[in-house]
């Protein structure tokens, strides 16, 4: 039996950035940092950061790019993968990254931004079959969605 699961809170290092694949589907790709706290033998205390490429397909893609921005709290599960090309000099090129299948929005600051992870604090479960859910309670910290319907005759596009 084999198992590839990748859990990770932490903060986002940059604006995610959205494309469109050729088939038209959208993809989200993020950068975001853990950190690691301990003391060493001395009693001293001691910090590593760890920084990590995420990327989100879809309607997550699309969640993503919308509602984070840089210094947003997230906490993401996925899957290892490491994709492989031949760069324009000749030379193999490699990039390891998490491919989400799940992730919950961070506690919001009165900046907007999260600065950790508490899952008591009203975080919101997105999966690729779910989107933020309308008419959370009031005194979770939620995305507010209006309430009028959207008219497509509305669009100008």
């Amino acid at each position: 039996m084999y198992l590839n699961k990748v859990f990770l809170i932490g903060n986002l290092t940059r604006d995610p950035e959205l494309k469109a694949l050729p088939t038209g589907n959208k993809v989200a790709s993020i950068s975001m940092a853990t950190n690691r706290v301990w003391k060493d033998q001395a009693g001293v205390r001691q910090e590593n950061t760890e920084y990590h490429n995420v990327v989100a397909f879809g309607r997550q893609a699309e969640t993503l790019a919308q509602y984070c921005k840089k210094g947003s709290s997230l906490y993401v599960e996925g899957r290892i993968q490491t994709r492989s090309w031949d760069a324009q000099d000749g030379q193999k090129k490699y990039r390891t990254e998490i491919v989400l299948d799940t992730f919950q929005f961070g506690p919001k600051t009165s900046t907007g931004t999260g600065t950790g992870y508490t899952p008591t604090q009203g975080s919101t479960n997105v999966s690729d079959s779910e989107a933020p859910q309308k008419g959370a309670p009031a005194d979770l910290d939620t995305i507010e969605y209006p309430d009028e319907e959207i008219n497509l005759e509305d669009i100008p596009f």
